[in-house]
């Protein structure tokens, strides 16, 4: 069976819970969606927004204090907002492909080369031990035991090579602290998990992005041995063609979404994981192609119109004001303007409630700085 772009775009959208808000709690969409990508601490609170009906910032904070969620590093090496049991079970996964980086010639122009990783990652552990520690004292005990080093391409080292997690109080609700570092088993209170199946994650995978090829899943994850985790799968899942031909997976059980439902507008964080987890993003980018990642690390947003990226925003405040500015990718309609605007209004009400808000249309491509 071929299916058109637009069903794939609608089953993601359904999938993703952004054609209709969800009333699930925030570990319960974490699990559902593999994570929420996090790695600055606006995104996961603007994903939940876009995706939860009437969300509340504080039990998401206050997960991260009770440690029901955590914010570790996983897929593609970036960090996502998780449960437990996930940073447990899908580090595992991630963490030999990530040890792999440092001692690369291409790692901070080779600061790492010639070093033994293994009497990195001991004396590494030595430092970090069981309790929470600052980047900047990390840095600074890299500095004395490798003083002919770059103590900073030390630090990295170590947030690659151990498994570790951001905890509080950076990724509470307006908290932008410095990030503190913790090794997972200590602050967890459990081992990580080496036992789940990379075919269970791949099911998962499926079912918040799926149908999907197997060169999908490894831009989502970044792992190795995909088509053979597939095929471990049997009758789990079944198969269908994109239009170009391509031999698409999905859960079995799984159904796929109307392609004429209506999709509203919606209004995603910077890396939010429903542009970027496809090889082919056609399916919710019309050229396929996402806006450049040092555009996100801009804190640029996506937006969404009709179910695909159509323009992009950013948010700017200042004492009295919050401005969120808009930039279409093309002529909008009145109609279609004043949905993104009522969008962005409710967006603003929530980001900066004690602000006066502001939404601005630019011209198509223009720059967003005001």
């Amino acid at each position: 069976m071929q299916l058109s772009n637009r069903v794939l775009n609608r089953t993601l959208l359904a999938r993703q819970h952004l054609l209709e808000r969800s009333t699930l709690t925030v570990p319960e969409l974490c699990d559902h969606l593999v994570g929420l990508q996090a790695q600055d601490v606006p995104p996961p609170f603007i994903g939940c927004w876009s995706r939860i009906t009437d969300f509340d910032p504080k039990p998401l904070s206050a997960g991260l204090e009770d440690r029901s969620l955590v914010r570790i590093t996983l897929m593609r090496g970036t960090i996502h907002l998780v449960t437990p049991t996930d940073a447990l079970r899908i580090a595992p996964h991630i963490q030999p492909e990530l040890e792999k980086v440092p001692f690369r010639k291409g790692f901070n122009y080779g600061a790492m080369v010639g070093l033994d990783p293994e009497q990195v990652r001991a004396r590494g552990e030595e430092v970090l031990g069981e309790e929470p520690m600052s980047a900047a004292a990390l840095r600074e005990r890299a500095a004395e035991l490798y003083p002919d080093r770059d103590p900073g391409a030390v630090l990295q080292t170590w947030l690659y090579q151990l498994p570790v997690l951001q905890t509080p109080p950076r990724g509470r609700w307006k908290d932008n602290s410095r990030p503190v570092w913790s090794r997972v088993q200590p602050w967890l209170g459990a081992p990580l998990d080496p036992n789940y199946p990379l075919e269970e994650l791949l099911l998962r995978y499926l079912r918040a992005f799926g149908p999907a090829t197997t060169m999908d899943m490894q831009t989502w994850s970044k792992l190795t041995g995909i088509k053979a985790a597939v095929t471990r799968l049997g009758d789990r899942v079944r198969t269908y063609t994109d239009e170009r031909g391509r031999t698409l997976y999905d859960a079995a059980d799984a159904e796929l979404a109307d392609p004429d439902i209506p999709a509203p507008v919606r209004l995603l964080g910077w890396y939010d994981n429903a542009i970027l987890s496809h090889q082919d993003r056609t399916r919710i980018v019309p050229d396929g192609s996402a806006p450049p990642l040092r555009a996100f690390a801009n804190q640029v947003s996506p937006i969404l119109v009709d179910g695909y990226l159509c323009g992009v925003y950013k948010v700017f405040t200042d004492r009295e004001t919050a401005r969120l500015r808009i930039s279409p990718s093309g002529e909008w309609s009145p109609a279609t303007r004043a949905e993104v605007a009522a969008e962005a209004a409710a967006l603003l009400g929530f980001l900066e409630p004690d602000l006066r808000p502001s939404v601005e249309f630019v011209a198509p491509g223009a720059d967003l700085r005001p």
